[in-house]
């Protein structure tokens, strides 16, 4: 017997559009909706935040979202399942469970999944000998950096997820997991499989990793930006997922943006390596092996996933303290805009010299010219610009030295070329460095704990 299962995407980052994920949540008739709130240096943010605050430490949108769709989603039979705990998930869910019970909707189960948390355990993998050797750079000794590392969390996997939705939880909140645990977790566990079967869980990843960023699979993010239709009213994608593996992308009718083919595959080829072996913690898909069909409007069918077994190491990511970022952003007009801009290039260089600014790295970039583009731009632009922007960023090792270069961008306001208009001279701000490295997949287990509001 065919068994669908409607899953929605409520949100891809921290800041995500809420009206959306609503709209879908009231008319999508769906079983389960899914968030994904943490990027790669979230989680450091919210590891400070954790150790100001005990009691904090989550992604603050996860509190007015869950609390606020609730009843709409009690209301439809729909589970809410988000990566939004963060650093601290048992404190999200009880936050959550607190407001709901304030607002007088009780009963509501949430799950709380941990277990990727591992700043506990860094002692112990350094005594025990772990190698925990930088993927990106090849350096094998963390432990100089003990006392800065602010954060170490695995990419878990959909474990913790399936046992909160088997325990009939509401709303699931986990802290790391891989973004396309948040489907794989509920595809898994409604169908009763578990990872016997490395073509459906590679079906599951495949299809949550094309719904995980929200709107980028419905005409967000698209090269083909100018034929997107009423992207300020865009449809959430739905993801119909059969038990046979094959799924269809589509979103609600009348909504904005786009679902086709090629919005399906940009963002199957999105933040990927190799395309014939994307390593999840819940297996490894063949990006290459779908066909994808357009099968009506805004229905796209992906079919013939194929996939291999669980990696035996798991992705763990390291943040940690790495000095402070001083910066200022000046804006010069036509004429001769980039000379301007370049004359306060030397000036500033010649304060900082001045100054005795000690700093790691100094980057200069020129708006409209090449800051998306560094080197790669043409130099010198070749027109008379209409303006041009000047931004400076210096990493340095104490706080005190990134207010020099605060401190030297004010200096322009009189020593600059005529004409500039001030952007800002920001506060400095603390630097965080990532170690990227790997875990052998016995060394973590994943926990969950059930709350009710």
């Amino acid at each position: 017997m065919s068994t669908t299962i409607r899953l929605g995407a409520g949100g891809g980052f921290w800041g995500d559009a809420y009206d959306p994920a609503e709209e879908l949540l009231r008319q999508g008739k769906l079983d389960f909706m899914c968030f994904d709130f943490l990027a790669e240096l979230t989680m450091a943010i919210l590891h400070r935040q954790k150790k100001r605050n005990p009691d904090s430490g989550y992604v603050p949108d996860v509190l007015p979202f869950m609390t606020s769709l609730a009843p709409l989603a009690r209301e439809h039979g729909t589970c809410l399942v988000s990566n939004g705990g963060g650093a601290n998930p048992l404190a999200a869910g009880r936050a959550i469970a607190d407001a709901l019970g304030r607002a007088g909707t009780h009963g509501v189960k949430i799950g709380v999944v941990g277990g990727d948390d591992l700043m506990h355990r860094l002692d112990e993998l350094f005594a025990q000998g772990v190698p925990l050797t930088n993927t990106a750079t090849g350096e094998d000794d963390l432990r100089p950096l003990r006392e800065r590392i602010l954060c170490a969390n695995v990419y878990a996997g959909a474990e913790g997820i399936m046992q909160a939705v088997e325990g009939g939880a509401d709303i699931v909140v986990t802290g790391r997991v891989a973004d396309s645990a948040l489907f794989v977790g509920p595809i898994l566990q409604r169908l009763g499989r578990g990872y016997d079967d490395p073509d459906l869980v590679a079906a599951a990843i495949t299809a949550g990793h094309i719904a995980e960023c929200a709107a980028g699979c419905t005409g967000g993010m698209s090269s083909r930006f100018d034929e997107m239709p009423h992207m300020g009213r865009v449809g959430f994608p739905i993801i119909e997922f059969e038990s046979d593996g094959s799924a269809v992308v589509t979103k609600l009718p009348g909504t904005g943006g786009r679902v086709d083919a090629f919005t399906v595959k940009e963002h199957l080829v999105y933040e990927i390596g190799d395309p014939r072996s994307y390593a999840a913690p819940d297996g490894i898909a063949d990006f290459t092996a779908p066909r994808l069909r357009e099968i009506a409007p805004d229905r796209v069918r992906v079919s013939g996933c194929k996939g291999a077994g669980r990696p035996g190491q798991l992705k763990l990511l390291i943040g940690y303290a790495d000095g402070w970022i001083g910066e200022g952003l000046m804006l010069f007009p036509w004429p001769r805009a980039l000379e301007r801009a370049r004359k306060a290039q030397q000036t500033l260089s010649e304060r900082f010299e001045r100054m005795g600014l000690a700093a790691d790295d100094v980057l200069f970039s020129y708006l409209g010219v090449n800051t998306l583009h560094g080197p790669a731009a043409p130099w010198p632009a070749a027109d008379d610009m209409n303006e041009v922007g000047l931004r400076v960023a210096v990493r340095t090792r104490t706080q005190e030295e990134a207010e020099k270069v605060r401190r030297a961008c004010t200096h322009l306001w009189i020593m600059g070329p005529g004409g500039t208009s001030f952007g800002a001279p920001f506060k400095p701000r603390p630097a965080v460095s990532l170690w990227p490295t790997t875990i052998a997949r016995e060394l973590v287990e994943s926990t969950m704990e059930m709350i009710e509001s």
